[in-house]
């Protein structure tokens, strides 16, 4: 007993510190991807100063602490947005191992996870989704259902996909043709076609009322603190986002919500 409980603690430690190791690299990819730079090349360095980081200042939130939150070189002060990713992302790798223990769905639905905390925060700051993650994402997803003892089956991917886009798209061009403004941008039907792919179609009617309702009251505050008031560009990606991970935790830990007959159509 004394042994499972310390090989339990080992492995919900390094899934967090997995997690970690991670959001460092999701930093990066959240930095370069809106301004068209690669993620691979060249290496880890300051925004301010362009000197390359040692690995020492490159560890998670440590090197953070351990600098004071400035640049060792230029004394630049370091955002601390990126010790919050770092962590943000190792607590999503914990909650993937909680959903599906130690196995290959571990990883794979930590990636997914992991692509939608990047594609909020892409959303948040420069209000768009790269194709990257969610064409990239639903691609990848789409073939994951293809393998033995796969959590979606192919039909559910494909379907989840498809309607996933067409939903959003279709509001979308519906909101324009009434206001001849433009609303909800095609990333975020992307984003939801990828969501779609990995949780299946039955996902959607729960994500679909989540995302909204979430958006509808924390948008009010930014429309309220905004001077563009009701015209202002609410980014729905992380509340899809939020959405799909609550779904994901449900779906997978087999909760049932107080729905009835319905908790079947969600995939629950």
């Amino acid at each position: 007993m004394e042994l499972n409980s310390k090989l339990d603690f080992l492995f919900w430690t390094a899934s967090f510190l997995f997690g970690l190791a991670i959001g460092s690299f999701l930093n990066v990819a959240i930095w370069r991807w809106p301004r068209k730079e690669s993620i691979i090349t060249p290496g880890s360095h300051c925004p301010k100063c362009h000197h390359p980081i040692a690995w020492y200042d490159n560890l998670p939130i440590l090197s953070f602490v351990l600098l004071g939150g400035k640049c060792r070189h230029c004394q630049g002060k370091i955002s601390l947005r990126y010790p919050l990713i770092e962590l943000l992302s190792g607590i999503l790798s914990v909650i993937a191992f909680w959903c599906f223990g130690p196995s290959k769905w571990y990883l794979v639905y930590y990636a997914f996870l992991a692509s939608l905390l990047t594609a909020s925060i892409i959303d948040l700051e420069h209000r768009l989704i790269p194709d990257e993650i969610s064409i990239g994402g639903a691609v990848i997803a789409m073939g994951l259902s293809f393998l033995p003892g796969k959590k979606i089956a192919v039909f559910d991917s494909l379907v989840g996909a498809g309607a996933g886009f067409l939903i959003l798209f279709l509001v979308a061009e519906v909101y324009y043709l009434i206001t001849r403004r433009e609303g909800m941008g095609l990333g975020d039907a992307k984003l939801l076609a990828m969501i779609g792919a990995f949780l299946g179609f039955r996902s959607l009617p729960l994500i679909i009322f989540i995302g909204p309702l979430l958006g509808a009251i924390i948008g009010i505050f930014f429309i309220v603190l905004s001077k563009e008031g009701r015209f202002y560009k609410i980014p729905f990606g992380p509340f899809l986002s939020l959405a799909g991970l609550v779904y994901l935790i449900i779906w997978s830990k087999n909760f049932h919500l107080p729905l009835g007959a319905f908790n079947r159509w969600f995939g629950i």
